[in-house]
C-alpha cells in the first residue's frame, strides 16, 4: 500500500516540524512498510512534501512506551542508500541528517520472504551512530515458502534489536513500541562496521566503494547463514501458480481486463438502490422541509431560496448520491491492492510502457491517474530523465479519474440500463487504449528517441484480504474525495446559481428562466462547436464548461439547470435522467445512443480539471501546459466526432 494524497490536493504543503523525536519508517518496497505505518498511526495522517523537495511522504503520530509522542515518519521505498531517482535521494538525505533534523530512531522493514535483499539498506544504515531497528515482515509467507527466520539469532548477528511483525492484523506492535522507546532513551550507538573513506581521486573512489560494498554483502552473507534455516522443502507455493497465469504475456491483460470488468459491475449493479434512496431522501423530504422554512420565514420567493434548493440541495445532493458506489469502487480497489493482485497488474502493464518508450516506473504515475489526475502528475517526479516526466505527464490527463466514474454511471444507467456495467467498464479500456496510442503517437513525432528502462519491483505475495485495513484504507480515500469534492462542489454550484441568476433578455436577479440567464449564453456561444458530435445543445455543453472546474460539479450542474428550468418549457419537469434523455434526443436528431456515447468519449478525453492543470503548469512549465490542453481537446472534439457520426449510421 503506498501512501498518496487526496484527490486535487496540490502536493505543496511541507510537512509539519513537530519538534518530538523523530522516527523514521523505511525498506523496500512492498515489504508492508506503509501497512505498518498506518497500523502505529491508527491512519491519521498527512501527506506532504519534505522541507525543501518535491517528493511526498508520509507523516503521522504515535504515542510510544511511556506516553512519549513521537513524529513517525514513512519515506519512499529504497532498497540501499545509494540514490537513483528523487525519492531516494530523499531517503538517504533524511536518514542521515544530522543537529536539529536528526532521527531518533530507524525503523527498517525487511520481508522475511526475502531476507537478503532488505540486509543492504541494513548494513548501510548501520555504519552510522543511529539506533537502528529491523521490523520483519511476511513470516508466513516465509514459513510457506520453506524458510525459517530466528528473530533472536538474526538480532545477534545483526547487532540491533528485530521485531517480527504482522500490520496486516497488528500483530506484534506492542513489542515494537517497547523496543523503540527503549531506543529512543539509550541515544547514539557505536557504528558497528567501517565508513566509505573519501578519497579526492575518483578512482580510488571508485575502488573504495566497491570494497565497501563487498564487505557490506560478505556480511549479509554471513546473517543470513546465521538466522535462517532452509527447511529442505523450498515450496512452490501457490502464489508462485498463480504468477504464471497472472503476470504471463498473453493471459495476464486478459484476466487483469476480466478483474476490472467484475470490479465495475459489482459497483453498478449493488450501488445502484442505495443511490436511488439517496436521490429520493435529497430529492423528497430534505427539499421539502428547506421549502417550508424558508416559507414560514417568508423567503419562499427570495433568491436565497432558489440558491439553497436549486442550487445547494440539487446539486450538492446529487453528488452525495454517488457516495455509496465511490465507497463500494475504493473497496474493491483496497481488497485488490490488500490482496497482492494490483503489483501483478504493474508487471502486466510494464510490457506496454516499453513500447511507449517510457520506464517501468511511469506505470506507477499513470495508476495513480485512475485515482486522481493531480497526484499522478505529481508522482512523475519518481522519474529520472525529465522526458521521461514529460512525457508520462503529457498522458495522465487521458488515465479517467474517479471524478469522471460519477457521470459515466449516471449516463450508463440512463441510457443502457441494462448493460451499465460494462458501458462504464469500456471507458477504461478505452482510457488505456488512448493512453497508448496517443503516447505512440508522441513518441513517433516528438520523442523518437526516447528509450526505457526495465520495470525493477518485488511481488509481494498473494494474501488473504483483511476487513479492517482494506475498510480503513476505503475509508481514507472516501474521506479525501469527499473533503476535497465537496469543497469545490459548493464553490462551482454557487458561481452556476450567480450566471443562471443573472438575466440576459429582460427579468430581475434571481428571477429569470435559465435559458434566458448569462449562464445558458455562455454555453450557447460554444456549443455550435460540439454540433458534430451529437450533443450541440446548450445544457450539455454547459456541464462540460463546469467539469473544466472539476468534474465532480457535472452532475450537479446539470441538477440546477434542470431544476431551474420552466416548468412551461418544452421538456416536461421530471427525472434527471428523462432531462437527459430528452436533451440528447434533441440534439442528435433522434440518435441519443451515440450522441451520448460520444459525450462520455469528449469527457473522458478533454482536459481534466483547473486542478490537474495547475500541477502540470508546476511540473511542466506554461508552455508544455498549453501543449497539453491543446493536445487534449483536439482528441477528445476528434474522437467524440467519430463516434456519433459512424454510431449514428448503424444505431
Amino acid at each position: 500500500m503506498t501512501s498518496v494524497p487526496s484527490c486535487h490536493d496540490d502536493g505543496g504543503a511541507s510537512l509539519v516540524v513537530t519538534g518530538d523525536p523523530r522516527v523514521l519508517l523505511t525498506g523496500a518496497p512492498n515489504v508492508g512498510k506503509s501497512t505498518l505505518f498506518n497500523a502505529l498511526t491508527g491512519s491519521r495522517r498527512t501527506v506532504g512534501n519534505w522541507p525543501g523537495t518535491t517528493v511526498e511522504v508520509g507523516q503521522g503520530r504515535w504515542n510510544v512506551s511511556g506516553g512519549r509522542a513521537v513524529d513517525l515518519i514513512d519515506l519512499p521505498g529504497a532498497y540501499s542508500l545509494d540514490p537513483h531517482s528523487p525519492d531516494e535521494v530523499l531517503t538517504r538525505e533524511v536518514v542521515l541528517a544530522q543537529d536539529s533534523q536528526r532521527p531518533a530512531v530507524v525503523v527498517i522493514v525487511a520481508s522475511a520472504a526475502h531476507l537478503a535483499r532488505s540486509l543492504y539498506l541494513v548494513a548501510q544504515v548501520r555504519e552510522s551512530d543511529l539506533p537502528v531497528l529491523v521490523a520483519l515482515t511476511m513470516g508466513d509467507v516465509a514459513a510457506r515458502r520453506g524458510v525459517d527466520i530466528d528473530p533472536r539469532a538474526l538480532s545477534e548477528a545483526l547487532g540491533c534489536p528485530v521485531v517480527p511483525v504482522d500490520p496486516r492484523r497488528r500483530q506484534g506492535t506492542a513489542e515494537l513500541d517497547r523496543a523503540i522507546a527503549g531506543l529512543i532513551a539509550a541515544g547514539r550507538v557505536a557504528p558497528r562496521m567501517p565508513s566509505d573513506v573519501a578519497t579526492s581521486d575518483a578512482a580510488s573512489q571508485t575502488v573504495a566503494d566497491l570494497a565497501a560494498a563487498d564487505e557490506r554483502f560478505a556480511w549479509i552473507a554471513a546473517v543470513v547463514d546465521a538466522a535462517q534455516r532452509d527447511t529442505g522443502e523450498l515450496r512452490r507455493t501457490w502464489s508462485d501458480r498463480l504468477d504464471r497465469w497472472t503476470t504471463a504475456p498473453v493471459v495476464g491483460p486478459l484476466i487483469f481486463l476480466a478483474v476490472m470488468w467484475v470490479v465495475f459491475q459489482i459497483t453498478t449493479t449493488v450501488a445502484a438502490p442505495l443511490q436511488d434512496a439517496l436521490d429520493s431522501f435529497f430529492t423528497g423530504p430534505v427539499s421539502t422541509l428547506t421549502d417550508r422554512a424558508m416559507s414560514a420565514m417568508g423567503l419562499s420567493d427570495s433568491p436565497i431560496r432558489g440558491l439553497l434548493v436549486d442550487g445547494l440541495i440539487a446539486g450538492v445532493g446529487m453528488v452525495l448520491t454517488f457516495v455509496p458506489l465511490m465507497a463500494l469502487m475504493f473497496l474493491l480497489l483496497a481488497v485488490l491492492e490488500d490482496s497482492g493482485y494490483l503489483a501483478r497488474a504493474a508487471v502486466v502493464t510494464d510490457r506496454l510502457m516499453g513500447r511507449l518508450g517510457l520506464p517501468g516506473r511511469a506505470f506507477l504515475p499513470l495508476v495513480v491517474g485512475f485515482g486522481c489526475n493531480v497526484p499522478a502528475i505529481s508522482a512523475t517526479r519518481i522519474l529520472p530523465q525529465a522526458r521521461h516526466r514529460l512525457l508520462t505527464a503529457l498522458l495522465v490527463p487521458f488515465t479517467s479519474c474517479t471524478a469522471r466514474l460519477t457521470v459515466y454511471v449516471l449516463l450508463a444507467t440512463t441510457f443502457f440500463p441494462d448493460r451499465a456495467g460494462t458501458v462504464v467498464f469500456l471507458m477504461y479500456v478505452v482510457s488505456i487504449v488512448l493512453v497508448v496510442v496517443v503516447g505512440l503517437l508522441l513518441r513517433g513525432t516528438l520523442w523518437r528517441t526516447l528509450g526505457a528502462d526495465p520495470l525493477v519491483i518485488d511481488l509481494p505475495p498473494y494474501q488473504r484480504p483483511t476487513a479492517r485495513l482494506s475498510l480503513s484504507v476505503m475509508w481514507l480515500r472516501l474521506k479525501g474525495f469527499l473533503r476535497t469534492a465537496s469543497g469545490i462542489i459548493v464553490v462551482t454550484v454557487c458561481a452556476v446559481w450567480l450566471l443562471q441568476s443573472v438575466p440576459t433578455a429582460g427579468g430581475s436577479f434571481g428571477d429569470t428562466p435559465v435559458e434566458d440567464s448569462a449562464y445558458a449564453a455562455v454555453s450557447r456561444a460554444v456549443a455550435p462547436t460540439l454540433a458534430p458530435a451529437g450533443f450541440g445543445e446548450w445544457e450539455a455543453t454547459s456541464a462540460l464548461i463546469v467539469g473544466f472546474v472539476a468534474k465532480e460539479a457535472v452532475i450537479s450542474s446539470w441538477a440546477q439547470t434542470y431544476a431551474l428550468a420552466e416548468p412551461n418549457s418544452e421538456r416536461e419537469p421530471g427525472a434527471l435522467g428523462a432531462q437527459l434523455k430528452a436533451t440528447f434526443t434533441a440534439s442528435s436528431g433522434g440518435h441519443p445512443g451515440p450522441a451520448v456515447a460520444a459525450f462520455m468519449i469528449f469527457l473522458l478525453a478533454y482536459t481534466p480539471c483547473v486542478a490537474t492543470l495547475a500541477a502540470q503548469r508546476r511540473e511542466l512549465g506554461l508552455r508544455w501546459t498549453v501543449a497539453g490542453i491543446g493536445i487534449q481537446l483536439a482528441v477528445a472534439w476528434l474522437l467524440s466526432v467519430i463516434v456519433f457520426q459512424v454510431g449514428r449510421v448503424f444505431w
